[in-house]
């Protein structure tokens, strides 16, 4: 009873907190939205993706370094108490959340590897100036310029894309992409895919994802209008080019370790609206768009890492673990 109590508390405690967390960080989300508008797409970005991911985070943090050494030190071997059907409902549904997560991060996984392998067979990789990373020209029917992979990212360009595209709007239009690079979106995009599927059938970390998706857009958008005022234009009229492209009823869907030029979410007034702000960025000084964007890359991560520092400066108190068992204890006591 002493392990399986346990292991219990610990999906319980791991889905409570972590639901509990992120319906916080959607409602901050939400009360500081007109803060957000004013920061630019990028630091609006990373701190979304800081609130997003920072929840389970947290969750994980609680468990490992407060709940499992508080249980380990203070509950009895011989413990008589039970597991009722409240805290084991919790469990359950906290144990098929991470079955979830681990089943969704190993689909992505799949599908990203399976994308690659039908792309690499239907392309031609090629050299090109200022590209540092592979780069392919595919044969596919949807106006695709996509990096894919989260560890070892390539580019894909549609032939019909890269023939129809001055080199002026393909410039740009890297550009963008580099900004996705630059910024590990494909990554963050796959780490937030499957920490929402922890949360089961929770939609409160679904506001923060659509709010962080729109940034990262943004903010790629944002690096390529930083090089000059031409290369807004550029841009937008690669967007514009690109989405008459599109054949008619057809959506490319695609895995979270893949970031596209044109997103499964870009309809015909999201384009538009990418464009006018493009053309707001060109009006603009392109040093300002850049003032703090090098700066506030590293911010999840010290964010995260300030996280676990505090933590294990705390759990080093013995009176904070005696603390922590008592709290769980009475949190058995009320799901009896």
């Amino acid at each position: 009873m002493y392990t399986f109590l346990g292991i219990t508390l610990v999906l319980a405690l791991l889905l409570t907190i972590n639901a509990t967390a992120t319906m916080l960080a959607a409602g901050f989300g939400r009360a500081c939205r007109p803060l957000l508008r004013k920061c630019s797409a990028r630091t609006r970005a990373e701190i979304l993706f800081v609130m997003r991911i920072g929840p389970p985070v947290l969750a994980v943090i609680a468990i490992a370094f407060f709940m499992i050494p508080s249980y380990l030190a203070y509950e009895p071997h011989t413990t008589n108490e039970s597991v009722s059907w409240k805290l084991g409902l919790l469990a359950t549904l906290s144990a098929i959340g991470v079955g979830l997560a681990t089943w969704r991060g190993l689909r992505s996984w799949l599908a990203t590897r399976s994308l690659l392998r039908d792309w690499r067979t239907a392309s031609t990789r090629v050299e090109l100036e200022t590209i540092t990373v592979p780069t392919f020209i595919l044969q596919h029917s949807f106006p695709i310029i996509a990096v894919v992979g989260a560890i070892r990212p390539r580019l894909f360009i549609a032939s019909h894309v890269f023939e129809s595209l001055s080199h002026e709007e393909l410039g740009a239009a890297l550009a963008h992409e580099y900004g996705h690079l630059a910024a590990r979106d494909n990554f963050k995009r796959s780490v937030m895919r499957v920490s929402r599927a922890a949360l089961l059938i929770i939609p409160c970390g679904r506001s923060l994802d659509r709010a962080w998706s729109e940034a990262s857009e943004s903010a790629a958008d944002e690096y390529a209008a930083q090089k000059s005022s031409i290369m807004a234009l550029n841009l937008a009229s690669a967007l514009v080019r690109i989405a008459r492209m599109i054949p008619e009823g057809q959506r490319q869907i695609l895995p979270a370790a893949v970031s596209g030029f044109l997103t499964a979410d870009d309809d015909l007034l999201g384009v538009k609206g990418r464009v006018r702000r493009l053309v707001e960025l060109a009006g603009k000084d392109p040093h300002l768009l850049v003032s703090n964007a090098s700066l506030v890359r590293f911010v999840p991560w010290l964010v995260l890492t300030l996280m676990v520092v505090v933590a294990v400066t705390i759990e080093s108190r013995p009176q904070v673990l005696a603390g922590v068992h008592h709290l769980v204890e009475q949190v058995v006591v009320v799901l009896s």
